[in-house]
């Protein structure tokens, strides 16, 4: 996923625009004026933080109209799916968290991408060798697709706790992909980046590589394909999706790769097929489990469990944090404790959380007693060698086991988030995606949309050693994912709403921000702006150029440092009180985010 600064034409009339129904690249003239696109906002009557203008735009105007949270937040998604469409859309999945101010309680969607019932525990390695494929034979192939989810999770917010339907949410989104937007350099670098494995297949090539490159920045990029999907869509409701028409598209795709006659680019691998069936589809539902909740410094925070892996960590890097008061430390020794806590809570999420983590065992994950047995092995003066071992999470705490070494797992980079909130004071905040930037590389023929290779996210083979894996394929499973969608409450009512993108990342991520803001005494904003560091229970912490000043202190405690040029990309919203909201998105990162409010009003 990558963020753009880019104009916005939906809404726009275009003359150039109106005579032409070709997909892909047109040029612009004359281009419109620059939108307002800002990372901070402050005011009134609903807010919205998206990695995009024109789902910010689409969101505020559902809130001006009168929709809610859930109204706003699904619409919003539609656009990303036609925006940002190499890091989200209907052929992916992902997962929300939503406060109901009615009933003062936080739910879940759980929207990930479930495994073909044909799927099995060996899906990944090769019959002929006995050995897993390389990742990009894996990822660009039928096999890494799961059935998705994020249709699902919109048909299903907006029918529990939505004011419109599910064909309003989509107009906005099906005009932004009729009428188009002008590309930038990120959206054509993701394509040159992605140009060899797009290029394998037809309808790939034909929307993104016309004439065998990627549109040029400044151009117009329009997909009327993808705008027809959700007329269809909005027409026969969410069955032409997962009964339909293009449920046999999309199983014919992966069954049947669209590899092109004369490629674009080689590729080193062969495209296998997948064997998702109809059935697949049409089984598929929506789960609605508790969020997790963790108490941290005196606010209630929620996030979401298995098969994501955010609430689990996140919730326990704090419980481990809380045993400290960092405010009372250096922010070198604040760091530090930072860091290790994340390293632990690494540690047990590899080895317990996956799909079918059963939950009381979740719940010793996430208990105070775990949390102190896990931070007594914190040396103040030492970092801890890593990867550490998990802890035993069986009710019976008080020891401090050694931290001997463990395997450590990661994952994909690319994902989406939004963050909305409205004038009654209900709260969405939801991470989608479709796995690797561009999916697994195949746009589903006359549909407009890329299929997503979020299977790739089980572990190939096993990684626990003679103990079991939570994270192996299997029938109908879900993969482990680190998305982190995460609503806080104080005294019962909304505080603060932040998720991000960026693989496992997202975790520290979050964890990073939620420090920053409780503790360091950061406002919101310096916490999504401030330099990240991210220790994922790996031999080196990876580190934004901006972490610098903070790196000869660590490193005098035994931290190893590796450069990385950008960790996540958030969005947030703040309640300030008396109905004022602060909405929050990145100033630098990918380009920087959209924030916005109803009625603005100075920051103070």
């Amino acid at each position: 996923m990558r963020l753009r600064h880019r104009r916005a034409l939906a809404g726009i009339a275009v003359a150039t625009l109106a005579s032409t129904a070709a997909a892909g690249p047109v040029q612009a003239s004359p281009r419109p004026p620059d939108l307002d696109k800002v990372p901070v906002a402050t005011g009134y009557g609903g807010a919205v933080a998206t990695v995009d203008l024109d789902a910010t735009r689409v969101g505020l105007e559902v809130l001006r109209k009168g929709g809610n949270a859930v109204d706003a937040a699904i619409a919003a998604a539609a656009t990303l799916g036609v925006t940002e469409p190499f890091s989200a859309g209907i052929g992916g999945g992902g997962f929300l968290v939503y406060y109901s101010a009615k009933d003062r309680k936080v739910y879940t969607i759980d929207g990930r991408e479930a495994a073909p019932m044909s799927m099995g525990e060996t899906a990944f390695v090769d019959p002929a060798t006995g050995l897993p494929y390389a990742f990009q034979e894996a990822r660009v192939s039928g096999i890494a697709a799961g059935v998705p989810g994020t249709l699902a999770t919109w048909e299903k917010a907006l029918r529990k706790w939505g004011t419109t339907d599910l064909a309003d949410a989509l107009r906005p989104a099906a005009k932004v992909a009729d009428r188009g937007f002008v590309v930038d350099t990120t959206f054509r670098t993701q394509i040159s980046d992605n140009a060899a494995a797009f290029g394998q297949f037809s309808s790939t090539s034909a929307l993104y590589l016309p004439g065998g490159l990627p549109p040029e920045a400044g151009s117009v990029f329009r997909n009327p394909d993808l705008a027809d999907t959700y007329r269809e869509i909005a027409r026969h409701g969410p069955g032409a999706f997962y009964r339909g028409a293009i449920a046999r598209d999309i199983v014919d795709t992966v069954q049947h790769p669209p590899v092109a006659d004369v490629p674009i680019g080689a590729w080193a691998y062969p495209i296998r097929p997948g064997t998702m069936a109809l059935s697949d589809l049409s089984a598929y539902q929506v789960r609605t489990p508790q969020p997790t909740r963790v108490s941290y410094r005196g606010y209630d925070v929620y996030g979401m469990p298995t098969p994501s892996s955010g609430g689990q960590a996140v919730g326990e890097a704090l419980n481990i944090l809380e045993q400290t008061d960092l405010s009372a430390l250096t922010r070198t020794e604040a760091l530090h404790r930072y860091l290790e806590s994340s390293a632990l809570a690494f540690a047990d999420r590899n080895r317990f959380v996956g799909d079918d983590t059963p939950r009381p065992l979740l719940e010793q994950l996430l208990s105070d007693g775990f949390a102190k047995e896990r931070a007594c092995l914190i040396n103040p003066a030492q970092a801890l060698v890593k990867p550490v071992a998990p802890g035993e999470p069986d009710g019976s705490y008080g020891g401090c086991a050694a931290a001997a070494p463990s395997p450590a797992v990661t994952e994909g980079q690319s994902t989406t988030n939004l963050t909305v909130a409205d004038r009654w004071g209900n709260v969405v905040e939801y991470t989608l995606t479709i796995e690797q930037t561009g999916g697994n590389g195949m746009v589903v023929p006359g549909r407009g949309f890329l299929l997503n290779n979020e299977m790739t996210d089980f572990n190939f083979t096993p990684t626990q050693g003679s103990a079991p894996d939570p994270n192996l394929p299997g029938p109908g499973k879900r993969p482990r994912s680190s998305m982190s969608p995460t609503i806080v409450l104080a005294d019962g009512k909304p505080f603060l709403a932040v998720g991000t993108p960026g693989g496992s990342t997202i975790i520290t991520t979050v964890l990073q921000i939620l420090v920053n803001r409780l503790d360091l005494g950061m406002t919101l904003p310096e916490a999504v702006a401030a330099a990240r560091a991210t220790q994922r229970n790996t031999a080196a912490v990876l580190a934004e150029a901006g972490f610098a000043p903070d790196i000869p202190g660590l490193t005098a405690l035994g931290h190893t440092f590796a450069a990385s040029p950008e960790i996540g990309a958030a969005t947030g919203i703040e309640f300030l009180g008396h109905g004022r909201l602060l909405a929050a998105a990145e100033p630098v990162r990918r380009g920087g985010g959209s924030a916005g409010v109803l009625w603005p009003v100075p920051v103070s």
